[in-house]
């Protein structure tokens, strides 16, 4: 196992234990973060996120493989299932992880995942008849953002 399939291993692993300090510690200073609702999180913003969703999460589990990792990229496939605060709604997230390394930290990451298949599990119906717009895709962002933001503030 290379040192970098081992930092993934170790994001995982922190990860199901709800360790989001280790989870941080896995990041480079100036980490950079996207997916489908946050984009482009800056490396304090990914590090409150993680904090975040670990403390407000319900009844959360993961599970992650496929791990590869070279020198500088790797790569992990994982499964989130929790109930998603907003609606009470039980959501499987279904993600794929690309990373970039530097200094053996993880420099950039990005997780992909189909937004629509989330958006009808997360938000039920508005989801359903609305998740494939950009206008709603651009309405959910907005709204998580500042829900970061608002967390951040108080964790001050």
């Amino acid at each position: 196992m290379t040192n970098n399939e081992q930092l993934i291993r170790t994001f995982y692993q922190s990860f199901q234990n709800k360790d989001y300090k280790a989870m941080q510690y896995c990041y480079a200073e100036d980490a950079i973060f996207s997916d489908a609702i946050f984009k482009n999180l800056d490396s304090k913003q990914v590090k409150a996120m993680w904090e975040m969703l670990i403390k407000r999460g319900k009844d959360f589990s993961l599970t992650f493989d496929n791990i590869k990792a070279g020198e500088n990229a790797g790569s992990a496939e994982w499964v989130a299932t929790y109930t998603f605060s907003a609606t009470n709604r039980k959501v499987i997230n279904h993600v794929k992880a690309n990373f970039v390394f530097e200094n053996n930290k993880i420099m950039k990451h990005s997780d992909d995942f189909n937004f629509y298949k989330w958006s009808r599990q997360a938000l039920g119906l508005p989801g359903l008849l609305l998740g494939w717009t950009p206008f709603f895709k651009s309405k959910v962002r907005r709204s998580a953002l500042n829900g970061l933001d608002a967390y951040m503030k108080l964790e001050k």
